[in-house]
């Protein structure tokens, strides 16, 4: 019978016993701390995140406030509709919600579609085309109920 002979643990036994069992954990680990580092660093770099530094998260047309899962809401509008044109200063841009940059960006489209009178289109049905007929028809066929 083989005698037990009792371990000491210690920080560093423990550490070597985990890489023991795990022989490419800490490298795989590595790797993906080193990838989140970096893609943390790349999403800093981005207009958005700076804007989001520099401004606080309100809705700059409705004044709705954003925080945590709902910030992704918030969106970063460029007030000359440059998106190459991304001042380290952000003085194009502007912090919208979604609902207020969809409408921002129809307000800016509208003009440049009723000078174009091509883009102009026309509707081909009308919904309300024989409602004269149909209400006097319904009307003379009450008449007559009533009538008998």
């Amino acid at each position: 019978m083989r005698a037990l002979i009792p371990l000491r643990f210690s920080a560093k036994n423990t550490a070597l016993m985990e890489k023991s069992r795990r022989p490419d954990a800490g490298s795989k680990l590595d790797r993906m701390l080193d990838a989140a580092a970096r893609h943390r660093a790349e999403r800093e770099k981005t207009y958005r995140e700076q804007a989001l530094k520099l401004f606080p998260w309100i809705c700059a047309r409705c004044g709705r406030e954003f925080s945590g899962e709902r910030l992704r809401e918030l969106t970063v509008h460029h007030k000359d509709h440059d998106h190459d044109n991304n001042p380290p200063d952000g003085s194009n841009w502007e912090l919208l919600c979604l609902y207020c940059h969809d409408a921002e960006h129809q307000r800016f489209l509208a003009p440049t579609a009723a000078a174009d009178p091509s883009a102009e289109t026309h509707a081909t049905h009308s919904p309300f085309a024989n409602l004269k007929e149909m209400l006097g028809a319904g009307s003379s066929s009450k008449k007559k109920e009533t009538d008998d």
